[in-house]
């Protein structure tokens, strides 16, 4: 006899429009519950392309990755950081947990540097981690970006501007960053699944972890950074 609805949508085979997608690679948990609740996987992406666009450049758009990236270092995975817009702030890295001798910084002299860049050390499939700041990017760029990303199994992350948010984009995972009652408001523009219609409100950092990653130290804090030219 034919089964219920009820059965039929109980089938793990069925997907339910209300449901969040299952995934294809084991999702990195971002250390934080009720974030990693509203991503498929319960956690970011692996092997997919993700995009962040905070509303202005140091609000706080790598405090979300700091777990994750600790995690990756403690399991000797290396960090690829391609055209930062400042140089990382290596106290306030290893305050995260991430191991700076597992990270290395690309310098590039134009966004199809930048691009390459990012494809390559995708397809290397040597990064458990690939973060990017391009200031442009097209939809075939992109494109070439999310099928290296599938490729790599790894965590492949691009911060831009607001703006790109009114551009079409294949990336899995688009997240817009603004501040909210001193703490971080996460609009997911797009995700695997059904749309969120309200913001994931992340709660004020913790003082002595306030120093942005993304920074330049006072000159008695100065230390080198570890990169590749």
């Amino acid at each position: 006899m034919p089964g219920t609805i009820q059965s039929i949508l109980d089938h793990p085979g069925v997907w339910r429009g209300s449901d969040l997608a299952r995934v294809a690679a084991p999702s990195l948990p971002t250390g934080f519950p009720g974030l990693d609740a509203e991503l498929p996987g319960g956690g970011w992406p692996a092997g997919a392309l993700t995009e962040i666009l905070p509303a202005h450049e140091g609000i706080g758009e790598l405090r979300l990755f700091g777990p994750a990236l600790a995690a990756l270092t403690a399991g000797g995975k290396w960090l690829a950081w391609i055209a930062p817009p400042h140089r990382p702030y290596a106290p306030a890295l290893a305050a995260a947990g991430i191991d700076l001798a597992r990270m290395f910084i690309v310098r590039t002299k134009s966004d199809r540097e930048t691009l390459w860049a990012v494809e390559q050390a995708l397809a290397s499939r040597a990064c458990g981690a690939v973060l990017a700041w391009p200031a442009a990017a097209s939809y075939p760029e992109l494109r070439r970006l999310q099928l290296a990303a599938e490729g790599s199994r790894g965590l492949a992350v691009l911060f831009r501007t607001q703006k790109a948010a009114a551009e079409s984009s294949p990336a899995a995972l688009r997240i817009a960053l603004d501040t909210a009652n001193g703490g971080l408001a996460l609009r997911i523009l797009k995700r695997r699944g059904a749309p969120l219609d309200r913001a994931v409100l992340l709660p004020p950092a913790p003082l002595a972890s306030r120093r942005p990653a993304l920074a330049h130290p006072p000159a008695r804090a100065e230390r080198p950074e570890p990169h590749l030219a």
